[in-house]
């Protein structure tokens, strides 16, 4: 068969002589390197999978992108063929190369949020972050040759196939008086039907490997697609919920004993710090030796964890003591929270309360946070001189940019009892260690490397502030909460940062309480414990008691009860919930993969599932959960807006 009748055959089975030569380079030019684009970032994408996946499982990974491809081919194809000319022609042409390029670039960025997540981007993270784009745009700086190979790209899809149809036709390869062999609407007809088939066969993805979610295995425009479609009806579902209770502690206040001390109590938010790469968790890392030895002076936490791995929600669970919303963030909104805060509360007793972050306020709206939290006085990186200081990520600075507002502060109120916030950002991704102390070798792995050494710089930082009480004269009457908020993962189950990260790196943290006065010959408590019990523990050490709520937090003075559950949930909606009893931890992942089951005493480091050997056990903890979620859906469905809040000062060095 000569080349000619195999081009001929070709063109004959697929489209059935509908297109003249012209339009068939012209569609080629553009679809074919699209398709190739398109399987190669996926192909890509599946061998970086952990733990390699054979040929067999790869395509497996793949069918949901070919079949969408081809019929992406046939839809454009019969387009082409339906309309030939004039000006509704020019519009199918404008339309054909603005949704290729729209469509590239669609591809790129789910293959790079995979590359920097290991999750899939689905439509709920697409529509929570594009109306907030110039505070994620820093996160999308791309290195100048990517820039320019990304231009020549966006130059040759609008202009490519123009340029290679011509070019073709001087070179007399095609014949630009060739046309189709039917002007009828039953040929496009056909290309459209062929279209929606293979569309359809690119949603049916099966199970797929263990530790591959079905949302990985689709198409990335077809998950888009389907989880925007899922995510509307689950919208509409929940706004026919009527069914709204008021939180427990809604009504809570304070009431003094006469072991009521007026202490200041400052809380330290160590960013992006997980248990196991701090030195009192892991004495081979020595990347806070300093915390280590206030950990022998201090009450430890040797299993605590976060709720939900955000920088959000870890302060709703820290200064109100409830459990936060298990969506993304309503909380710095109006009735956005439903309990009064530590702040709040104290004010009520006499207390001043400050807040200072090294961070913008803009930033997933902390100012607006800060705000219905109840603290008095914000100190955020806009009213802070800059000079002198480097810049750790992409919306904010090295924490020691906090130590001189904090001194200015602590010297106006000296004497009276304060509640001060410090939230530190130097272990938030983009992991830039400020050079300040120096720098040390942890790691090959150079992104896991600078994130240990942005631990040590807080580390540093840590030492900074409390050598700043001390020689203020506070320290003795001051308890410090020191905390991270969510870990951070680096590949260890295949998952990077933290958000949608359900293991340990991700939800692990550490947690201790330093006050002078007491555990001179440290204590440990062995948990397990969360972020809620750092309030009861605070009311506890200053001899409050509660009166008119409860709180779902213990106090970690006194022995925490021996068959707690602790519930987990993602940051962005419905991607995992999790629940650990003693040291059993299930993972729910809604039907998007294989649940999982661990039994840490034996498996710390989370590498045996045992689902499919605790059937139903997994049944009950899955009810379990769901349910967890249902009550907290409706206890945030209210609009209840915490009474008593003074207007925020916000200091500006002008």
């Amino acid at each position: 068969m000569s080349l000619q009748e195999i081009k001929s055959w070709w063109f004959s089975y697929f489209w059935g002589r509908l297109l003249g030569c012209w339009d068939r380079v012209y569609l080629l030019s553009l679809l074919l390197p699209l398709f190739v684009y398109n399987l190669v970032l996926k192909a890509h994408a599946a061998a970086s999978r952990p733990g390699g996946l054979g040929l067999a499982r790869a395509f497996r990974l793949m069918r949901s992108d070919v079949f969408f491809n081809l019929g992406y081919v046939q839809l454009w194809t019969g387009l082409f063929a339906a309309v030939r000319r004039g000006p509704l022609r020019l519009i199918v042409v404008f339309f054909f190369h603005l949704v290729t390029v729209l469509m590239a670039l669609a591809r790129a960025a789910t293959y790079r949020y995979d590359r920097e997540t290991g999750t899939t981007l689905d439509y709920d993270i697409v529509a929570l972050w594009l109306p907030r784009f110039d505070e994620i745009k820093p996160m999308l700086k791309l290195p100048l040759p990517v820039r320019m190979l990304l231009a020549v790209a966006l130059c040759y899809a609008a202009l490519g196939p123009l340029l290679i149809s011509r070019l073709a036709e001087r070179q007399g390869w095609i014949s630009p008086t060739e046309m189709s062999q039917t002007g009828s609407f039953l040929g496009p007809r056909r290309l459209f039907l062929q279209a929606s088939f293979f569309g359809f066969l690119s949603l049916l993805v099966g199970r797929s490997p263990s530790g591959i979610s079905r949302s990985f295995a689709r198409d990335p425009i077809v998950n888009l697609i389907v989880t925007g479609v899922r995510g509307a009806l689950t919208e509409k579902k929940a706004s026919d919920a009527k069914h709204v209770v008021e939180h427990p502690a809604a009504g809570a206040g304070l009431v003094r004993t006469s072991c009521t001390e007026k202490r200041n109590v400052v809380l330290i938010h160590l960013e992006s710090t997980r248990a196991q790469s701090a030195t009192p968790y892991n004495e081979d890392l020595e990347t806070m030796p300093f915390l280590d030895e206030l950990s022998r002076s201090s009450l430890l936490v040797e299993r605590a964890y976060t709720l939900v791995p955000n920088t959000l929600k870890a302060s709703v669970a820290v200064n109100c003591g409830v459990e936060p919303l298990l969506r993304p963030a309503i909380e710095a909104k109006p009735g956005g929270i439903p309990v009064r805060g530590l702040a709040d509360l104290l004010k009520e007793q006499g207390y001043s309360t400050v807040f200072f972050q090294s961070s913008t306020k803009n930033f997933e709206n902390f100012g607006d946070l800060v705000r219905r939290l109840g603290y008095g006085e914000y100190y955020p990186l806009e009213t802070m001189d800059t000079e002198g200081f480097e810049q750790s990520n992409y919306f904010g600075y090295e924490d020691d940019i906090m130590l001189g507002p904090s001194e200015e502060w602590l010297k106006e109120y000296k004497g009276k009892p304060f509640v001060a916030k410090y939230l530190t950002g130097t272990g938030h991704h983009e992991y830039l260690p400020p050079k300040r102390y120096g720098l040390k070798y942890f790691s090959e792995d150079d992104r896991l490397n600078r994130y240990l050494n942005c631990l040590r710089y807080q580390d540093f930082f840590l030492r900074n502030l409390l050598e700043q009480y001390k020689k203020l004269g506070l320290y003795e009457e001051t308890i410090f909460v020191i905390y991270g908020d969510h870990g951070e993962g680096f590949g260890e189950h295949g998952r990077y940062v933290h958000e949608d990260n359900p293991y340990e790196e991700s939800l692990k943290v550490p947690l201790l309480i330093h006050d002078p006065r007491r555990f001179h010959n440290g204590g440990r408590v062995e948990g397990p414990s969360n972020l809620t019990d750092i309030l009861p523990t605070v009311w506890d050490l200053l001899g409050y008691e509660v009166r008119s709520g409860e709180y779902p937090g213990y106090s970690l003075l006194r022995p925490l009860p021996e068959d707690r559950t602790l519930m987990f949930s993602s940051f962005n909606k419905d991607k995992y919930l999790a629940s650990m009893k003693g040291t059993e931890k299930y993972i729910h992942h809604y039907g998007n993969q294989l649940d999982e089951f661990y039994d840490l005493s034996v498996d710390p480091f989370e590498e045996h599932n045992l689902v499919d050997k605790r059937a139903e056990e997994v049944r009950g903890r899955r009810e379990e959960l769901l349910a967890w979620r249902s009550r907290n859906n409706a206890i945030y469905g209210s609009k209840i807006s915490p009474p008593g809040r003074l207007p925020l000062q916000a200091h500006d060095r002008g």
